[in-house]
């Protein structure tokens, strides 16, 4: 083969051009990658999923939140966080191959149990069930031992303490374990009681009442329930209904026996507070709030505000008070300068002595998001977010 024989092979077999080269490509080597798209709580969520279907595929049955193998029990409880909220249940639908989120109706009279009884399981020939002829019980109705529940006019103090344990659940951080009886009703401690949440808030001091012509230590608790009602019923009662209705406790996954008793402490309050300071350069800020963290109460950390330079030598008012449980405050701190860093007032005070301050709680912010954040501290999803002073709204770190 000659040389411009060569030559001319060499260029059928290029072409001479890139656009030349790129049509030549029709096995695609020179396509660009596709860029990997960004995870979202809503992918986490169907791949979390995902896996309790794959479970219930193979195994024919779904997870057990109760079981001692470590695997199917955190699958069990991520399912028993998802059909805890419609939310999840919702955006998880149309992937439920096998039913897993349909809750099936509660029977509502003894007709309607007997009438889906398929297998006849009920029918009692024997007449061993018959009970018209035993006398019946009267239950004692003394106002002292009958607790009603009411609405808490304070839910929003507690309600992220139920989100929190829902996220737990889901993610298998802590699961359901069977009531261990009246030692592990203890405050800060979370119960599932006929399908609803409740939270052991306080637990009254002891007394000795009368019952049955003996006397009995009886403490009265604090009850509040994720459905924004609460009751001051007895400890003992609370034991008492855990046990006749199968009641479970929220512990966490992988407990040992000894550590069921372990209670969530509580840490301290977030509060967040508004500035009634008439010097027109703080009044005329809007949104402004002071965001802090508190062991003690927060009516008496901001006694005498308007003498310290922290609540800018003027009477503030709380707008928001969080209690907080298991938290740690320099984490807390930290936390929230981070995600409203740029929204730091930048402002020096004097204080009563001439002494220049800066405070380093304000934060221009509206309060709709603050909570917000307040909540995703509680949840940890905070981690991932920061405030957007220009959209006014969280948005995600980079």
């Amino acid at each position: 083969m000659s040389e411009a024989e060569v030559v001319d092979a060499i260029e059928s077999a290029y072409p001479g051009n890139l656009q030349e080269l790129f049509d030549a490509d029709i096995d695609g080597l020179l396509d660009a990658p596709e860029q990997a798209t960004k995870v979202t709580s809503a992918d986490r969520l169907e791949r979390a999923f995902l896996e309790i279907i794959e479970f219930r595929r193979t195994h024919g049955r779904i997870p057990n939140s109760t079981t001692r193998e470590i695997s199917e029990r955190k699958l069990g409880a991520r399912l028993d966080g998802i059909l805890a909220s419609e939310e999840k249940i919702a955006a998880l639908t149309h992937l439920d191959e096998f039913g897993l989120l349909e809750v099936p109706a509660a029977p509502t009279s003894i007709d309607d149990l007997l009438a889906g009884d398929d297998l006849d399981l009920l029918r009692d020939e024997s007449g061993l069930l018959d009970v018209s002829d035993l006398p019946v019980r009267k239950a004692p109705n003394s106002p002292d031992s009958v607790a009603k529940r009411k609405k808490s006019l304070d839910f929003d103090q507690f309600e992220h303490l139920f989100k929190t344990k829902h996220a737990e659940l889901a993610e298998g951080t802590v699961t359901l374990s069977p009531f261990r009886g009246l030692p592990t009703v203890e405050e800060g401690r979370f119960f599932v009681l006929n399908g609803i949440m409740l939270f052991v808030a306080e637990v009254g001091e002891t007394k000795t009442m009368v019952v049955g012509g003996k006397p009995e230590p009886k403490q009265r608790l604090r009850v509040i329930f994720e459905n924004g009602t609460e009751s001051a019923m007895y400890r003992q009662s609370l034991s008492i209904r855990l046990h006749e209705q199968d009641g479970q406790a929220v512990v966490r996954t992988g407990v040992e026996d000894e550590e069921i008793f372990d209670a969530d402490k509580e840490s301290g309050h977030i509060y967040v507070l508004q500035s009634l300071s008439d010097d027109p350069q703080i009044a005329g800020i809007e949104d402004l709030h002071k965001i802090g963290f508190s062991t003690t109460s927060v009516e008496q950390r901001i006694k005498n505000a308007e003498k310290s330079p922290t609540y800018l030598m003027a009477p503030v008012k709380i707008v928001e008070n969080y209690r907080t449980y298991n938290l740690k405050p320099s984490a807390l701190e930290h936390l929230l300068h981070r995600v409203f860093a740029e929204v730091r007032l930048d402002l020096t005070q004097v204080d009563r002595k001439g002494r220049n301050y800066d405070p380093s709680e304000w934060f221009v912010a509206p309060r709709k998001v603050i909570n917000q954040a307040i909540n995703m501290i509680m949840s940890g999803e905070i981690v991932d977010y920061v405030y957007d002073a220009q959209l006014r709204k969280l948005v995600e770190r980079e």
